[in-house]
């Protein structure tokens, strides 16, 4: 029995002793790996580390259209609404009242300053005229039987004054008839074209009635606003142009008067300007686009309008400078239907970006799309590292 169990415990021993040193000679048992080989490795891992780090600063800059920036001449202009109004313009209406005895006028008819339009019934003031006239002649002779007897000694100066100052009075009453008389004629105050009529023959009018309009459209007025900024560059005798609604054809005018005040409410400034009509194409009351020239500038920089940007307070365009986009505050004037006029902000030379802008960011990388250069070199160089690079961690 002695004899197995010793050979138990020489097996334990040996078992516990072998567990303890087999990291010391495991590795003789399947042979230790090549120096080369770890090399290799290591290098694999470098190589993959700087391809992963190679991909994030590689990375293509964006592509972009840009504008190179050129002064060329321009014509600075101001564009605002108006309204077009009759050189002399008036609703015909009676002084009194009375009913209409006679309509002396054709509807749309060239009428002359003077002419007599409207007769209202003045029988009345007719009679009391013949009264007066009658009282006049027996006025007239009554003096001068009073002069006669003055003369003779037999009535005193005072009585033959009186006499002349009845005949003065009944005079003074005729004209006073005659006044009355005349405001019973509606006539035209000037030369013109009147308008549809809105009473008839026998209508009975007081002095609010609207008989019929009259306008003078030889010549007219345009009358438009603009912004107060612009006030002090606005001169008596600059010239304007505008267009009416259904028709192509531009008119020509000049400026010559204006409001001397900003109207508080709008902070615009009225101008007046004048036209000739000959042809009666422009009628009053129609709307106009004007079109006002301020300066004519040599070297202005315009930009399209969509590539500047709004802010908050200001306006911002993005530039090409070395590669990445830069952010420029601008001040902008005049627009035209697609451009805008840059005061400040930009110069000659200068690269703007003009697509991609909703993706644009101050610093980031972009290149011009229709620039050879740039980021396109960059490719097939990135491509050698990354093909030398594979060979190695091949090897």
């Amino acid at each position: 029995m002695k004899t197995p169990f010793k050979l138990i415990i020489g097996t334990l021993v040996i078992a516990t002793v072998a567990g303890l040193t087999a990291p010391r000679w495991m590795p003789l048992l399947h042979g230790a790996k090549k120096p080369t080989d770890v090399a290799v490795a290591g290098e694999a891992k470098k190589s993959g580390e700087g391809k992963a780090k190679g991909d994030g600063a590689g990375r293509a800059p964006q592509k972009v259209s840009t504008l190179l920036i050129k002064p060329e001449p321009f014509t600075e202009t101001l564009s605002a609404t108006g309204s077009l109004l009759a050189d002399e313009g008036v609703e015909l209406q009676a002084e009194i009242n009375g009913k209409i005895a006679a309509i002396r006028f054709r509807e749309g008819s060239k009428v002359s300053r003077g002419e007599l339009l409207v007769k209202l019934n003045d029988s009345d003031l007719r009679a009391q005229r013949e009264l007066a006239k009658h009282n006049l002649e027996l006025a007239v002779l009554r003096e001068q039987r009073v002069g006669q007897l003055v003369k003779e000694g037999i009535v005193t100066a005072s009585d033959y004054d009186t006499a002349k100052y009845e005949v003065s009075a009944r005079i003074d009453q005729i004209s006073i008839i005659d006044a009355q008389i005349e405001k019973t004629e509606v006539r035209a105050p000037f030369d013109g074209v009147v308008g549809l009529r809105y009473v008839s023959e026998g209508s009975y009018v007081n002095a609010t009635t609207r008989v019929a309009t009259l306008q003078q459209i030889d010549r007219l007025k345009v009358n438009f606003s603009v912004p107060e900024k612009y006030a002090g560059r606005v001169k008596v005798g600059s010239a304007i142009s505008f267009s009416i609604v259904g028709s192509d054809r531009r008119f020509k005018g000049s400026i010559y008067a204006f409001d001397p005040r900003i109207d508080a409410g709008t902070r615009t400034v009225v101008i007046r300007a004048v036209c000739e009509n000959p042809g009666g194409a422009l009628l009053p009351g129609a709307f106009a686009n004007v079109e006002l020239e301020l300066a004519k500038l040599d070297d202005a920089i315009l930009v399209p309008a969509e590539a500047v940007i709004p802010g908050v307070s200001e306006k911002n365009v993005f530039v090409l400078v070395d590669g990445k986009a830069t952010r420029r505050p601008v001040e902008i004037g005049t627009r035209t239907a697609n451009q805008v006029q840059i005061l400040s902000g930009l110069a000659a030379g200068d690269r703007l970006i003009v697509s991609g802008l909703q993706q644009m960011r101050e610093g980031l990388a972009v290149a011009d799309a229709a620039d050879n250069d740039g980021a396109a070199k960059e490719g097939p160089a990135t491509a050698k590292v990354d093909k030398a690079k594979a060979g190695k961690t091949r090897s």
